[in-house]
């Protein structure tokens, strides 16, 4: 039979290998990555479905055009941990024809206003601008964003640290609405100019306004919460700031969320005459969260949540009566019954809750993909996601238990569950799938034992634990697909058996060795040299950080260290 017959045009095959890439949650490629080393043709596919780049290092012009010229399908570039000059970064970039669609500068000291005009004149298709947690931020800047990406649907300016104006920001905030018309969701979290009136201007100009995030804003009031959402009916997502006070809600309010499918209260005073009003409006509600609040209680809940049967994601953290009340179980095994449709929910700190709820949340919502009950009497998350932490009296049979319920489980986090052991073989055998996996604080597990692979394992946390280089030498052999090995304030670990990881593990990435007295200090420079895949040490003690041209030199290598 001819060759030829069994070809199959590069189309068939990038749906073969989206199809693989899917599941992989982590999005670090790794089934890519292996089917490029198959064949050229194979590496030429592959690297038409990387869409995203993250640039941690120094890199040099011809460095950059090698890399666009291997990734011609690049959409979003994130420069957040770049500690170079960012203004001459962005202008380098922009002599190249690219189509990126989200740019990502958060972390820096101040919005790189040259880099960005440069960027601007040259990439014009710009959908999506990040730059959070920037040390501070000048009206200017909001002139400039607007002046620059006119087309963009998403803006994330949340959580500077401060504003170099005096100014209220009044002219800007209306510029930025009037020439962002495509902008569909904006984050102005923390930004304390914005008071009513702003938050109206805002919401009557951006016209295709769907999501926003404007938290931390106290000169916000419910009034002006009520009158800025009626003014945008497309509204879907708000997350009502926290200083509103809530107690001091009208019908005005409750009538302006009738098209809302995402509702955040986090820390705010509610009633249950609120919840039931909310109820009775039947908004079409897929997102609630009602974190660490106050005021009402479980009839309240019980009302809301009965008339919400599209709800998918729930987060009630911190509620009081989880926690006070002798009835917490029962109340989650009745509210669960109406929540056929739930995907996530979190319960962390209900400190009275038990294996009941989880039991009754296992049977009453079959989406459920991810559960958790942190700092519960015992603790679960979910189908992929199972998070135990700081259960103090869970043992090995209690874990068992769980990973024979879920053995698709994805992500286990056990750290500080004093009492678990050599059960964690067994859970380990059970669940196959894990790709992360969490035992920081748990001195009852020894890896030593370990007699089975675990390929497809990609973290590994071992904090605060008793392994030793032996320990490490059996994981690295057994564990040889680590990506970030985490090991701070592991006393007994010594660079025998760091080289051990390094050597083993041909896939690494990260590694944290924090607090590692025993790590002589030279082994940074091994790793960096002998790993070319590394792209941070957080490096032991003893290490010399104020050698600017070794930091450049592990830079170049492509390794951030710190």
């Amino acid at each position: 039979m001819d060759a030829a017959e069994f070809y199959l045009p590069d189309e068939c095959w990038e749906c073969i290998f989206n199809f693989l890439n899917d599941d992989d949650d982590d999005n670090h490629h790794r089934y890519l990555k292996s089917l490029s080393l198959v064949s050229k043709r194979f590496l030429s596919i592959t690297n038409c479905l990387r869409f995203s780049l993250t640039i941690v290092w120094y890199p040099t012009r011809l460095f950059l055009g090698r890399f666009f010229q291997r990734y011609p399908n690049l959409t979003s570039l994130d420069l957040s941990c770049y500690y170079g000059d960012l203004n001459k970064l962005l202008f380098q970039i922009s002599r190249f024809q690219l189509n990126l669609t989200s740019l990502n500068l958060s972390n820096r000291s101040t919005i790189p206003a040259n880099g960005l005009q440069s960027f601007s004149q040259k990439i014009s298709t710009l959908t999506s601008l990040k730059c959070s947690k920037m040390n501070s931020i000048k009206n200017t800047d909001l002139f400039l964003i607007a002046n620059c990406f006119p087309l963009l649907e998403e803006l994330d300016l949340s959580n500077p640290i401060r504003f170099n104006d005096n100014s209220n920001f009044e002219d800007e905030v209306e510029a930025l609405s009037l020439t962002l018309f495509k902008l569909q969701k904006i984050n102005l979290s923390s930004h304390t100019y914005m008071n009513d009136q702003l938050l109206f201007v805002l919401f009557k100009n951006c016209k295709l306004l769907r999501e926003a995030i404007i938290l931390n804003c106290h000169r916000i009031t419910i009034k002006g919460i009520a009158s800025a959402i009626r003014e945008r009916p497309t509204l879907r997502s708000f997350e009502l700031d926290r200083y509103a006070v809530v107690k001091l809600i009208t019908p005005h309010f409750i009538d302006s969320l009738v098209s809302l499918t995402s509702l955040d209260l986090t820390s705010s005073n509610i009633s249950n005459e609120f919840l039931s009003s909310i109820a009775m409006k039947g908004l079409p509600l897929t997102r609630l969260v009602l974190c660490n609040c106050t005021g009402y209680t479980y009839d309240g809940i019980l009302c809301l949540l009965s008339k919400s049967k599209c709800l998918q994601h729930l987060d009630l953290q911190y509620t009081r009566f989880l926690n006070n009340e002798h009835l917490y179980d029962t109340y989650m095994v009745q509210l669960s019954s109406f929540l056929s449709n739930l995907i996530s929910i979190n319960l962390s700190h209900c400190g009275k809750l038990t294996k009941s709820t989880l039991f009754a949340l296992a049977g009453n919502c079959p989406s459920l993909n991810d559960i958790k009950m942190e700092y519960t009497l015992i603790g679960k998350e979910s189908l992929k996601c199972l998070h135990l932490a700081h259960n103090f009296w869970l043992r090995d049979e209690n874990i068992i238990m769980f990973a024979s319920m879920f053995p698709n489980l994805r992500l286990l986090d056990l750290s500080d569950c004093d009492h678990v052991s050599e059960g964690i073989f067994q859970v380990l055998r059970i669940c196959c799938n894990v790709r992360h996996l969490n035992l920081a604080g748990c001195d009852g597990v020894n890896l030593l034992g370990m007699k089975f692979e675990l390929p497809i394992l990609e973290v590994l946390n071992l904090s605060d634990t008793n392994v030793d280089d032996e320990t490490l030498y059996v994981t690295s052999k057994n564990c040889r697909g680590l990506l970030h090995l985490l090991l701070e304030d592991c006393h007994y670990v010594t660079k025998k058996g760091v080289n051990h990881v390094v050597e083993n593990c041909k896939e690494l990435r990260e590694v944290n060795l924090k607090g590692c007295n025993k790590v002589n200090a030279n082994v940074v420079d091994s790793m960096v040299f002998s790993r070319p895949s590394l792209r941070k040490i957080v490096t032991p003690p003893g290490f010399d950080l104020n050698d600017k041209e070794k930091k450049l030199l592990f830079l170049r290598q492509g390794c951030h260290v710190c």
